[in-house]
């Protein structure tokens, strides 16, 4: 988080992170000559929904209202049917939606005057919506307050640049570079192919330093054009924003280049899948000192129960880590992507790896998560599943230290199955409240659904004259 005092004009930072109410905002908004604000909410999806507002009506107008159907909405638009679990009010009442000012910042792409402003969802009652993605996180964080506990995450984004593709029926390819040609290998950690793209670099780095959003590194992952940026290590709400900020940017400023950005898990059937990692740690809320670790240096029983709480529970919420169909194309054995729960020291082909570091940064990597999750909703997955094991007092198994790239192990691999498997969890429906569940089950059913609609190219190509 910034510095609470909101930035001088002049400055090159167009953000307010850390203000606390309407007043500073407003002033910032006057001083900057802001006429509109994009008034967003993230839904379960991770799409920014919302309203467009001149700044004198947002400060002068009644609270915001949308209907409620924003939070039941599939990533193609649709809705799902009423069951016995998830019921849909069929007159689409209002949500209530109140600015969390902490998230204001510029929109450094618009050519007017703009800034984005994040919301909270609210019932006619007050209460928090239990299916907005930001409650259901702040839901678990929640749990780790009353345990005086503080999670701290830093999540790692994998993302791809492709040629603008406008008929889905063409496959995606990587762009051409500076160079005038387009990767064929794999370059991981490739300085010359970073350099490819500095143009459009430049302009990611410029465009997050204007709204205040951190970046700690950007390398070039394994596949053709696909980078990775490191977040910096913080509250995990916050962590969140920035993620959901970040994708938006990413892809701004790829349109700049006339190039797309994708965070499609797998986006080429020839090419590696793109991950969102976790890093997570949890500090005592007294102290500050991290509870992972002993004064000596050496591990806590909290430490291993969060381990294997990640061990016992990831299967249950995988479809919140990989939410789509495509997302568990990721998971192929004999590659870099986890195919289970395995966990082991520095060992990148496990799910649950712990880095080499000191003691206070002592921290478990989930590798699970692909980049095309829902940042609220993985983070809070993750720290559900951690929690649950220290709650619970669980054991790891012994941390593997050989190459588990082709081993399996308790990972569904496909969409229908991972959702049975979170629906049918007393302890996941606990946590995550039962509204949410079936509503999120809905959502993922029907999406399936959809898909199957679809009759895809490998059905034509070995199906059509051969059975």
């Amino acid at each position: 988080m910034t510095d609470s005092t909101p930035p001088a004009t002049s400055s090159t930072t167009d953000n307010l992170l850390g203000v606390p109410d309407g007043e500073a905002a407003f002033a910032w908004l006057r001083a900057r000559n802001i006429q509109d604000i994009e008034c967003i909410v993230p839904d379960l999806a991770g799409v920014a929904r919302g309203k467009m507002m001149p700044t004198e009506k947002f400060f002068s107008g009644p609270v915001m209202t949308m209907p409620a159907s924003i939070f039941a909405q599939t990533i193609s638009g649709e809705y799902p049917e009423d069951d016995e679990r998830f019921q849909h009010n069929p007159i689409d009442g209002d949500l209530y939606f109140r600015p969390d000012y902490s998230t204001l910042t510029s929109v450094p792409w618009e050519t007017d005057p703009t800034a984005q402003l994040i919301h909270d969802a609210f019932n006619r009652e007050g209460k928090p919506v239990e299916t907005a993605p930001r409650n259901v996180l702040r839901r678990i964080l929640k749990l780790y307050e009353e345990k005086g506990w503080q999670p701290v995450v830093a999540p790692e984004i994998e993302f791809y640049l492709v040629k603008p593709n406008t008929d889905p029926d063409y496959p995606l390819e990587p762009p051409t570079g500076r160079s005038g040609r387009p990767e064929v290998g794999r370059q991981s950690y490739s300085i010359s192919a970073l350099n490819e793209f500095d143009d459009l670099i430049d302009d990611i780095y410029d465009l997050s330093e204007r709204q205040g959003l951190e970046i700690d590194t950007m390398i070039h992952e394994e596949g053709a054009a696909q980078m990775e940026i490191n977040l910096r290590h913080g509250e995990p709400l916050a962590l969140a924003d920035q993620v959901f900020l970040f994708k938006r940017t990413i892809r701004e400023a790829a349109l700049r280049h006339d190039m797309y950005a994708t965070f499609m898990s797998k986006p080429m059937s020839n090419q590696p899948g793109s991950a969102m990692h976790v890093h997570q740690s949890v500090l005592d809320s007294t102290t500050g000192m991290n509870i992972f670790s002993e004064p000596d240096g050496a591990e806590t029983p909290e430490f291993l129960s969060f381990i294997a709480g990640h061990q016992a529970y990831l299967p249950f919420v995988t479809c919140i880590m990989a939410p789509f169909v495509n997302s568990y194309r990721r998971f192929a054995r004999n590659s870099t992507s986890p195919v289970n729960v395995y966990w082991g020291y520095d060992n990148r082909t496990v799910g649950l790896r712990v880095p080499f570091s000191d003691p206070q940064s002592r921290r478990l990597e989930n590798r699970v998560p692909g980049s095309d999750c829902n940042p609220y909703l993985a983070i809070a997955a993750s720290l559900a599943c951690g929690y649950l094991g220290m709650v619970k007092g669980l054991t790891p198994d012994t941390p593997k230290s050989d190459d588990c790239s082709g081993l399996a192990k308790s990972l569904p691999r496909g969409l229908p199955e991972a959702v049975s498997l979170f629906e049918k969890n007393e302890d996941i429906l606990d946590i995550f409240g039962e509204k949410f569940v079936a509503t999120y089950r809905a959502i993922k059913y029907e999406e399936f659904e959809t898909f199957m609609s679809v009759i895809s190219p490998w059905e034509r190509e070995y199906l059509l004259l051969n059975v």
